[in-house]
């Protein structure tokens, strides 16, 4: 298995607390930066499809407990 640097968006700053990427053999691995443990891992097309999803909203309704 290869792999890359995990890395996290610019917007995060010096927060520790945000979602880092990487790519591992043509796949995509997200985890949360403050707990390294939990890796979700999938293709390409689903992390787009993930990405536009956001991107227009789909998940404003949700609120965190």
């Amino acid at each position: 298995m290869r792999n890359s640097i995990w890395q996290k968006s610019s917007y995060s700053g010096a927060n520790s607390d945000c979602v880092e990427v990487r790519t591992v053999d043509g796949l995509i691995e997200l985890r949360e930066s403050d707990d390294g443990d939990v890796i979700v891992r999938t293709t390409r097309s689903k992390f787009a499809k993930l990405l536009q999803a956001t991107k227009a909203g789909e998940f404003d309704h949700l609120t965190t407990p």
